[in-house]
């Protein structure tokens, strides 16, 4: 989605109506990505809205080089890393000591869950394998990033990633097999 430029321009100006359009038209996506991020919807509520007064307060600073929606996004993953060092939330890294690890699978677990239940699965991961999880698998940041972004080594980021990659098997192996069942 392109968004237009005199919209972005009347956001800068800090004209109420450009910036209730801007709103009106990314805040789905941007909720959507904050989610990733939190517990619940109303936590990603409450960020998206952190987000998008940094993204009023900051407009100025776009220099219209790039997509100004990833613009947006960034600062909203920003945010919501804020959000979660701020509640101590991060650095929860629980062990897998309690995670018995499950037969392989044969079939393709994620073509057989829809959007919703995988965005519910992945929302089970302790805050710190989600954080890392997300970053690296679906905004594309690099291990090195990560790391500063959340002030842990880059080993640590792999580290993360991994475990939370068995324990996200783990946990979509079990549904599985629930679903099979029934």
């Amino acid at each position: 989605m392109i968004i237009e430029q005199d919209i972005i321009q009347g956001c800068i100006a800090e004209k109420r109506e450009f910036q209730k359009k801007l709103y009106e038209t990314l805040s789905d996506k941007m909720l959507f990505v904050c989610y990733r991020y939190c517990k619940n919807k109303e936590e990603a509520e409450d960020v998206l809205q952190d987000g998008f007064i940094k993204v009023f307060k900051y407009v100025h600073t776009f220099r219209f080089e790039g997509s100004f929606e990833d613009w947006v996004r960034r600062i909203m993953i920003n945010t919501a890393i804020a959000h979660l060092r701020k509640k101590k939330h991060i650095y929860s890294f629980s062990s897998l000591k309690n995670i018995i690890e499950s037969p392989q699978s044969d079939y393709n677990i994620i073509g057989r869950l829809d959007e919703k239940k995988l965005l519910k699965t992945i929302n089970l991961l302790p805050n710190g394998y989600r954080t890392v999880l997300n970053m690296y698998v679906i905004e594309g940041y690099s291990h090195k990033e990560i790391g500063k972004a959340l002030g842990i080594t880059e080993g640590t980021s792999k580290s993360q990633l991994y475990k939370s990659k068995f324990f996200l098997k783990t946990l979509l192996n079990k549904y599985l097999d629930i679903e099979l069942k029934k």
